[in-house]
């Protein structure tokens, strides 16, 4: 048989599909048992899986079940989203890494109600934010599902010292056991405080003594204050407190069996708190004394780092610091393109960062700008976030906290 064009055709080799085939086209994961669909959808995304509970009720009861909430516990991991800290402190917004989107929560109940909106986040870990109220008080809260739960009062018969560093540490997000870690004192005399989640108490409070070889004097003379640019943006000299976003900025980790606490001391160096032997040491400082430069700690696939905010040669640099034990002394890891960084030149930026696997969220910001930028430390790769905006209004932010989207966070 010929075709217009004179060429021969084909016979057709299409076939009608068996019956079988037919059913398995039409096959539906209503059809899955319970435990298998739940299987299925703990591995969506969390975003997704809100957006699909609305399809039927089966899948929006999957957000209660205790089963469902264990087969999501054993996803490895997922992308972090970043809790954003805005200067009027009352609404809770995230910038998720897996869609590339803001998003607003609801924010939870307990905060607003306790705390009248003076609660600011100071620590996360897992699927948990601790905040912090004016009162001294905690309260760790789930922000995906706003469950919340005040923890009980450090000490209050205690007097009031200085508090450095409050970091947290989750084990199990679905058994709901964590860590927080106050260190406070006044240097050279610290000591540490942990709260246990498993015992629902703040264990005996801890001193801690200063390393053997470490060799750094600590004067707080007034005549002999240190100045540097703090994570407010200005010029402030050693008895002055950062920003209060970042206030106790501060990042834990665990090399070696050993969990060291490192925070921002108030000379703008770091200072390391070995919790297992209970020691503390002070690493060297990276810029000369009178620098003016903005400084925050990271921590980034176990390890701590630094990133750093400074003015030379009439331009701006930003960059990531490692720091070698062995050697004792900083190398560069990674470094913003002078094309990027220069425009914070001369603008008294201020510098919040937080890691996240192998990126660090930075947010910068300033009387004349505020800008959100994400770096990947594997391909030296910076990325500038795009601006948020909520019913058509702009919204800036001065940090933010990394968690991962957890529903089977418990607190």
């Amino acid at each position: 048989m010929e075709n217009a064009n004179g060429w021969a055709s084909r016979p057709s080799r299409k076939r009608k599909l068996p019956e079988e085939g037919n059913d398995m086209l039409n096959f539906s994961l209503d059809e899955l048992n319970e435990d298998l669909l739940e299987r299925v959808l703990s591995w969506l995304p969390t975003s997704a899986f809100f957006r699909l509970s609305s399809v039927c009720k089966r899948w929006k009861s999957f957000a209660a079940s205790e089963s469902f909430k264990l087969a999501c516990s054993r996803i490895p991991s997922r992308e972090p989203w970043f809790f954003m800290v805005d200067p009027n402190l009352n609404q809770s917004v995230v910038f998720d890494s897996a869609e590339k989107a803001w998003k607003k929560l609801n924010h939870p109940p307990l905060l607003l109600r306790n705390c009248n909106c003076d609660s600011i986040p100071v620590a996360a870990s897992g699927g948990l934010v601790c905040f912090r109220n004016m009162s001294g008080d905690y309260i760790v809260c789930n922000p995906v599902t706003g469950s919340c739960r005040e923890l009980p009062p450090v000490d209050p018969d205690s007097p009031d010292r200085s508090l450095h560093a409050i970091a947290m540490d989750a084990y199990s997000n679905y058994h709901g056991s964590y860590k927080l870690v106050l260190v406070s004192g006044d240097l050279p005399k610290l000591s540490f405080k942990v709260y246990n989640s498993s015992a629902d108490c703040w264990e005996e409070e801890i001193m801690l003594r200063r390393k053997a070889d470490d060799c750094t004097e600590f004067d707080s003379a007034d005549d002999d204050a240190v100045y540097f640019l703090s994570n407010a943006g200005n010029v402030v000299a050693t008895n002055t407190q950062r920003s209060p976003s970042k206030q106790y900025s501060s990042v834990i980790t665990l090399k070696d069996g050993e969990e060291i606490v490192y925070f921002l001391s108030s000379s703008g160096t770091v200072v390391a708190c070995n919790l297992t032997r209970k020691y503390f040491s002070e690493y060297p400082r990276l810029l000369p004394v009178f620098s003016e430069y903005s400084i925050d700690v990271v921590e980034c696939r176990g390890e701590m780092l630094v990133v750093v905010l400074s003015e030379f040669f009439e331009s701006a640099s930003l960059r990531v610091w490692r720091f070698d034990e062995k050697a004792k002394s900083w190398n560069q890891i990674a470094a913003m393109p002078p094309s990027m960084s220069h425009e914070f030149y001369g603008k008294k930026v201020d510098v919040n960062c937080v890691g996240a696997g192998d990126q660090i969220f930075i947010c910068l910001s300033s009387a004349e700008l505020c800008s959100y930028v994400l770096c990947d430390l594997v391909d030296n790769n910076w990325v500038e976030l795009p601006k948020c905006s909520m019913n058509g209004e702009a919204l800036e932010f001065m940090s933010a906290f990394s968690f991962e989207p957890r529903i089977e966070a418990s607190v």
